[in-house]
C-alpha cells in the first residue's frame, strides 16, 4: 500500500516537471526566487518542481489596438483618432523581470505617445503625410519599451474622424482648389490658340494665295450641308478707305 501511495506521488511529481514548450514559447524559469539565465527552449522540457516555477512567453507578433484617443493638433483642431501597433517579445527574461505586465504597459505607453507625437504635428500633416507620423511613432514606441525586451515592429494610424465643421472647410477649401485648376487649365488652353491662330496668320501672310483656297474650302465645307449661302469675302482696306473717303462740300 505504501509503495502504490508513493509511486502516485512520484508519477504525480514528474507529470508536474515534465512541460512541452511549443514552437514560438520560451519559458521564464524561477528557482526558488532566483530566475535563471538562459529561458528554455521549445519542445520537451524539465524542470524541477515545486522549487522551479515555470512562466511560458510567446514570442510571436502582438497585435495591439490602441483605443480611440481625443487630440488637439498643432493647429488647434480637436480630432478622435485611432491606432494599431505590432510588437515582439525579444528577451523573456527581462519582459518578466523589468516590468510586471508588459501588455498592458505597452497599451498604456501607445496611448500616451500617440496623444503626445499627434499634438505637435499639424492636421494637413496627420492627413497628407501620415507615414511619417507612423514612423515617428514606431521609433519614440521601440526607443521606450527596449529595456522591456520589447521590439515594435510597426505603429499604424487606422482612422482620423474630424468634426463637421472641419470636414465641410476641407470640401470647400479642395472645391476652391479644383475651380483654380481648371481656370489655369483653360487660360493655358487659351494662350495656345492664340498662338496657333498667331503662327496661322503668319503663314496666310506669306502665301497670300492660301486665302483664296482657304476660302473655296470653306464654301466646300457650307455646300456640303445644302445651304444656298455664298459668302463673298470682301477686304477690309477696301471699305476702310471708302468710309474713310471726305464727302464733297
Amino acid at each position: 500500500m505504501h509503495w502504490l501511495i508513493l509511486l502516485v506521488v512520484l508519477v504525480i511529481w514528474g507529470l508536474n516537471c515534465v512541460k512541452i514548450l511549443s514552437e514560438w514559447e520560451r519559458g521564464v524559469v524561477l528557482r526558488l526566487g532566483r530566475m535563471r539565465p538562459q529561458p528554455l527552449g521549445r519542445g520537451l522540457q524539465w524542470i524541477w518542481w515545486p522549487i522551479d516555477k515555470l512562466y511560458r512567453i510567446s514570442l510571436r507578433i502582438i497585435t495591439l489596438d490602441v483605443p480611440p484617443q481625443d487630440i488637439i493638433t498643432r493647429d488647434n483642431v480637436t480630432v478622435r483618432v485611432n491606432a494599431v501597433a505590432y510588437f515582439k517579445v525579444m528577451d523573456p527574461n527581462r519582459s518578466i523581470n523589468v516590468i510586471e505586465n508588459y501588455l498592458y504597459a505597452t497599451s498604456q505607453l501607445a496611448q500616451l505617445t500617440l496623444r503626445d507625437v499627434l499634438g505637435q504635428v499639424e492636421l494637413d500633416d496627420l492627413l497628407a503625410r501620415r507615414e511619417k507620423v507612423n514612423t515617428r511613432l514606431q521609433e519614440i514606441l521601440d526607443e521606450q519599451t527596449d529595456p522591456w525586451g520589447i521590439k515594435v515592429t510597426m505603429v499604424q494610424v487606422k482612422a482620423v474622424d474630424l468634426p463637421a465643421e472641419m470636414q465641410r472647410a476641407i470640401a470647400k477649401q479642395a472645391e476652391a482648389e479644383r475651380e483654380r485648376r481648371a481656370k489655369i487649365i483653360h487660360a493655358e488652353g487659351e494662350y495656345q490658340a492664340a498662338e496657333r491662330l498667331a503662327g496661322a496668320a503668319e503663314t496666310l501672310n506669306k502665301q497670300p494665295v492660301s486665302v483664296q483656297l482657304r476660302y473655296l474650302q470653306t464654301l466646300t465645307e457650307i455646300g456640303s450641308e445644302q445651304n444656298t449661302t455664298i459668302v463673298f469675302p470682301i477686304p477690309i482696306d477696301l471699305l476702310r478707305g471708302w468710309m474713310e473717303a471726305k464727302p464733297p462740300k
